[in-house]
């Protein structure tokens, strides 16, 4: 049933850090009504958790295989994790 609520964590891998990745993720997720957060990691992906009903869920982690104009998604990698307590969505400091 796609309006059952799902917390996802992905991994997000290519040249997605210094390309504008991390604002269009806070946008496009917003517009799409979710929360969660997003951050770049030392290793050089994006991680980000997006929760929300199973149908925008789906859409963002689709949307992220694109990105922002200047990033190149080589993978996704997404597994389920606990739904945040805090609403909406925002950027988190590297990690």
């Amino acid at each position: 049933m796609s309006d059952e609520i799902i917390a996802v964590l992905a991994r997000i891998e290519g040249k997605v850090q210094r390309v504008w990745y991390r604002n269009w993720t806070v946008e496009n997720a917003t517009k799409r009504g979710l929360a969660g957060w997003v951050r770049n990691r030392l290793d050089g992906s994006v991680e980000a958790l997006f929760a929300g009903p199973t149908a925008q869920v789906d859409d963002m982690l689709e949307a992220c295989r694109e990105g922002p104009p200047k990033a190149r998604v080589d993978a996704i990698k997404s597994e389920p994790t606990e739904i945040p307590a805090e609403e909406g969505f925002r950027e988190l400091p590297t990690e």
